[in-house]
């Protein structure tokens, strides 16, 4: 038998077939064949027939057989050769007691044709994973633009041409609103699922944050037309989701599993020191002094199911431009970045031509329109990094790495 990995050599215990009989000359009258000549016998009843067996009365001597030649020697089994120790030394016994090797320890055992000798071939450990994160990248706001959102994440090289995951160790964080406005804001939200799992199968990750929009499909699937209170009088999630873009289509294909992934979605996070959140606003502080607490407090709120607290969530949600003004707006992400750390905001919700003033004019000049967003917009006295490119108004869809240059 083989030895298995840190177990030493085996006593070896001769069984019934190495016991030899040796061959004989034909026995005289009255001594069975096969008998060893060394057996008392009595008569034609060797003595170990049995205990108990009758014996029948001395007969007359018999002369002994002649001596038989002698036993072909049959060499000893080979010993066992164990598997080479492991790198760094060979073990001793006493550091090996009570050692139960595991799947990647033990040796593979293959074994050829009838007789052949066992085959031991050692399996050194799987090299290990790149040590450290990979690249930081983030998403801005896609609004059901898969189709854009594919050839960004092409262009930058975290999908390949099946949009399967091919980034390895990167880290993928989207700022939230994968749907309305855009044409399958569902197709959005079935990719950065599967993504998700695919990265994570690939040591980097892909994930999301909780945006506005989240919200209100959540509220419009699961309260309708139910009336709330609003700061504008009596409001209804189907009403306000239709007005903000709402995709019919997308209702029709909305499914339990893509409501649970949006409401257990996280508010905000820190990365690389960078705070990643959906909205330009202050509102976060509202539910609790830490990152941890904002984003435990707000689950915790959506779990409830009432409609009139998802409906202040997504108001507060929907605030923007805390930070725009030149002279609060820094004081204002200085707030956030002290109470929940970081050295930058990078957020999406407000796009970017509305931060720069720089929508739709009424005398059609495009050199001021969405379509001359070409990247994020750095503002704030550096502090906040503006990711809604405009995708719903002709601008573009943004995939950048982190830390971004001014």
């Amino acid at each position: 038998m083989t030895q298995g990995a840190g177990q030493g050599p085996a006593m070896r215990t001769e069984t019934l077939r190495d016991f030899r009989v040796p061959v004989t000359e034909p026995a005289p009258y009255g001594v069975p064949a096969g008998i060893p000549d060394e057996a008392p016998v009595y008569g034609e009843y060797p003595a170990y027939y049995g205990e108990g067996a009758p014996v029948p009365p001395p007969a007359a001597p018999v002369p002994p057989p002649p001596t038989a030649p002698p036993a072909p020697t049959v060499p000893p089994p080979p010993t066992p050769v164990p598997p080479p120790p492991a790198a760094g030394g060979p073990a001793e016994e006493d550091d090996l007691e009570g050692y139960t090797p595991t799947h990647r320890d033990l040796p593979i055992i293959s074994r050829g044709g009838p007789g052949d000798t066992v085959q031991v071939q050692y399996v050194p450990p799987e090299t290990p994973a790149a040590s450290g994160p990979g690249p930081l990248y983030v998403v801005g706001d896609v609004h059901g633009y898969l189709d854009e959102l594919v050839a960004e994440l092409q262009a930058q090289g975290l999908i390949d041409a099946d949009r399967r995951w091919s980034a390895g160790n990167a880290r993928l964080w989207f700022l939230g609103d994968f749907t309305d406005r855009g044409p399958d804001g569902i197709g959005v939200i079935d990719l950065v699922m599967r993504l998700s799992a695919e990265a994570a199968a690939a040591g980097g990750y892909c994930k999301a944050l909780m945006g506005n929009h989240e919200l209100l499909l959540i509220g419009a699937k699961r309260f309708g037309d139910t009336p709330v209170a609003s700061g504008a009088g009596t409001a209804t999630f189907q009403a306000a989701w239709l007005l903000n873009g709402g995709q019919r289509t997308d209702m029709e294909r909305l499914e339990d599993v893509h409501l649970q992934w949006m409401s257990r979605l996280d508010a905000a996070v820190l990365e690389d020191g960078h705070l990643l959140l959906h909205s330009d606003t202050t509102a976060y502080r509202d539910y609790g002094d830490s990152i941890e607490d904002v984003n435990d407090t707000i689950h915790e709120l959506l779990n409830r199911n009432d409609a009139d607290i998802t409906w202040d969530l997504f108001r507060k949600f929907t605030k923007r431009f805390a930070f725009r003004d030149e002279e609060s707006g820094p004081q204002a992400v200085r707030e956030l970045l002290d109470t929940y750390g970081g050295g930058r905001v990078v957020h999406g919700h407000s796009p970017i031509p509305y931060l720069l003033g720089e929508v739709g004019t009424e005398d059609g000049d495009e050199s001021r329109g969405p379509e001359a967003v070409d990247g994020p917009h750095v503002y704030a006295e550096g502090l906040a990094i503006a990711m809604d490119g405009g995708v719903t108004m002709a601008g573009k869809l943004l995939v950048v790495q982190l830390p971004l240059n001014d």
